[in-house]
């Protein structure tokens, strides 16, 4: 027999992702700061070198060199990176529940919601 999905199901799955998604930022994050510490960072000395005009193009490429090259920072600021995401993805999780439960008021709020954090993630380095 088929089991329907219900609000109780959906809330669980929700709580489940959103605890996923804060431990597996926490532990990349931790495992960041220890290699960042075995790296020996240090703080610049004059802020006023530090370039934060940097276009989006330059800033990802540079993240995910960093990241690739496996540097303590790169590996905190995907850890912050999963914890941004989370809310996106249980927003797409709400979203596929309420399909499946067919409440179609929700899932048009849903999708309001969802590309309003999209568009406000993906244009957030426009200046």
């Amino acid at each position: 027999m088929k089991k329907n999905f219900t609000d109780v199901d959906l809330n669980r799955s929700v709580g489940n992702l959103l605890r996923l998604g804060v431990l597996l930022s926490v532990a990349t994050s931790i495992i960041g700061f220890v290699k960042l510490f075995f790296e020996g960072f240090e703080m610049p000395k004059k802020y006023t070198s530090l370039d934060v005009g940097s276009s989006s193009e330059k800033v990802w490429s540079h993240f995910w060199h960093s990241l690739g090259a496996g540097e303590g920072m790169a590996i905190i600021q995907l850890g912050i990176l999963i914890l941004i995401i989370t809310p996106l993805m249980r927003i797409v999780f709400a979203l596929v529940g309420y399909l499946k439960e067919k409440d179609y008021v929700y899932v048009v709020i849903s999708s309001i919601v969802l590309a309003i954090m999209a568009i406000s993630f993906f244009t957030g380095y426009a200046h």
